[in-house]
């Protein structure tokens, strides 16, 4: 459907799926759950290449949130590495039994 793409479905070894959400717009909002109860770090995922740097907008593993306050303090940069069929890519760490949400910084 329209404003919706899977990065990824398929990594049940990994047990995360993410996908982007697109506003009117056409502003990306980046949607990563990890369903396994450990830290994953330097995950790399597929992206479009027109956002310069993303920041968390929600990340349920939060210490308010009852979790582990696994985040990423910083803005991420893309890579200019292939991932996921897209052209970029980026290392995110994904907290354990979370999800994240980012969005153009």
């Amino acid at each position: 459907p329209d404003g919706f793409q899977w990065v990824v479905g398929d990594a049940a070894d990994d047990n995360v799926f993410a996908f982007l959400r697109y506003d009117a717009e056409g502003t990306p909002l980046l949607a990563v759950s990890n369903f396994a109860p450990v830290v994953r770090h330097d995950y790399r995922l597929g992206v479009p290449d027109d956002v310069p740097a993303w920041h968390e907008a929600l990340n349920t593993d939060l210490g308010r949130y009852g979790g582990s306050d696994v985040t990423n303090p910083d803005a991420v940069k893309p890579e200019a590495t292939p991932w996921h069929g897209r052209p970029a890519s980026v290392r995110l760490t994904l907290p354990p039994l979370a999800t994240v949400w980012l969005r153009p910084a």
